[in-house]
């Protein structure tokens, strides 16, 4: 079992920044695709971005969210980060740190929610207009 652990959402203006961080711990964080998607209510989990623990897949960012979001991730303390510059309104969302346990692209996973092996709680990012 992989436990994840989300922090750094919430209230910023639009244009503003905020940075999301998921720790993982639990099972041997090695060989996963881990990111974020993002919920709004009566809307399907969408896949934000992911990065692979290897670096054996490409970087994975959803189109609406390519050149103002970045995920990077520590190994050393197990963290994945997601930095989100020029944030919108329509950025508002809950965001769930996910992870899938993969050798595959990270699109792969985080363009299909359904087979997502592990989920965070969730942090919430509200951006005003």
């Amino acid at each position: 079992q992989v436990r994840l652990v989300e922090s750094g959402g919430g209230s910023v203006q639009a244009g503003g920044s905020l940075r999301l961080s998921c720790t993982a711990s639990g099972e041997t964080y090695s060989t996963y695709c881990i990111g974020w998607f993002r919920q709004t209510p009566g809307n399907e989990r969408e896949g934000v971005a992911a990065i692979h623990t290897t670096a054996r897949s490409p970087t994975y960012y959803t189109d609406s969210v390519k050149g103002r979001f970045t995920v990077s991730q520590d190994n050393t303390q197990n963290t994945v980060y997601l930095h989100m510059d020029s944030l919108k309104p329509e950025d508002s969302a809950m965001y769930y740190c996910a992870a899938a346990a993969t050798t595959s692209t990270c699109r792969s996973y985080f363009t299909r929610p359904s087979i997502i092996d592990y989920w965070g709680k969730g942090t919430l990012v509200t951006i005003s207009s």
